[in-house]
C-alpha cells in the first residue's frame, strides 16, 4: 500500500476548440504538472484518456513525492467518469487516492479551494465520477472561475476562454492549483486546506 499511487484526473474537453475555455483549467493544472515533471501524456490502453506517470513533489525529509498518474480524459466533461473508474481500476486506487481538478463558478476568479467529498454543485463532470466510481468520497482541487456576468447561462460562461484580464492572472492561478495538488499527495488535505483556504 505505501507505493500505490495517486490518481489526479483534470476535468475538460477533448481538442482545442476547448483548450482555453474556462471549463478546462482543470487539464491546464495537468499540463504544467507534467511538465513540471518533464512528463507527456500518452494514450492509455485501457481508458479513454491520456495518462503521465510521474513522481510529484518532495516528501518532509526530502525523500521524492509519491507515484502520482496524471490523467485527462478523452471523452466530454460530462462523461469523465467512465475514463476517471477504469483508470482507479486498472491502477487499483481507492477513491480516497482520486483527486479530481477542476473549474468552480462559485468560488472567484483567482481563488482555489479543496475538499473531500460533498456535493457536486451541479458540476456534471463530477457528478459523473461520483456516479461511475460509486462515492463522492474523492478529493476536489477547486480553481475558482468566478461566477457569469448578468444574465449570461453558466454552461455559456464556461465554455467561453478566459477574458484578457484573467489570462494575465491566469498562469499564477494554475501554478498555485499544481502547488495545491502537489501539497495534497505530499502533506494531505488538510495542510493544503490550511495553506490555500486562508487566501480568502
Amino acid at each position: 500500500m505505501a507505493d500505490t499511487p495517486w490518481l489526479v484526473v483534470g476535468l475538460g474537453n477533448p481538442g482545442p476548440k476547448y483548450a482555453g475555455n474556462r471549463h478546462n483549467v482543470g487539464q491546464m493544472v495537468l499540463d504544467l504538472l507534467a511538465a513540471r515533471a518533464g512528463a507527456t501524456f500518452a494514450r492509455h490502453a485501457r481508458a479513454q484518456a491520456v495518462v503521465a506517470e510521474v513522481r510529484l513533489g518532495v516528501l518532509p525529509g526530502g525523500a521524492p513525492g509519491p507515484r502520482v498518474v496524471l490523467a485527462k480524459p478523452t471523452t466530454y466533461m460530462n462523461t469523465s467518469g467512465g475514463p476517471t473508474s477504469a483508470l482507479a481500476q486498472y491502477y487499483s486506487i481507492d477513491p480516497e487516492r482520486v483527486v479530481a481538478v477542476h473549474d468552480e463558478v462559485d468560488i472567484p476568479f483567482d481563488s482555489i479551494k479543496l475538499k473531500a467529498g460533498g456535493g457536486e454543485g451541479g458540476h456534471n463532470g463530477l457528478r459523473d465520477i461520483s456516479k461511475a466510481l460509486g462515492t463522492r468520497d474523492y478529493t476536489r482541487v477547486r480553481v475558482g472561475v468566478g461566477r457569469p456576468p448578468g444574465r449570461m447561462d453558466t454552461a455559456d460562461y464556461v465554455l467561453k476562454d478566459f477574458s484578457g484580464a484573467e489570462r494575465k492572472e491566469l498562469p499564477m492561478l494554475v501554478d498555485d492549483a499544481a502547488d495545491a495538488v502537489e501539497m495534497v499527495v505530499t502533506e494531505g488535505l488538510l495542510a493544503a486546506q490550511g495553506k490555500y483556504h486562508q487566501r480568502g
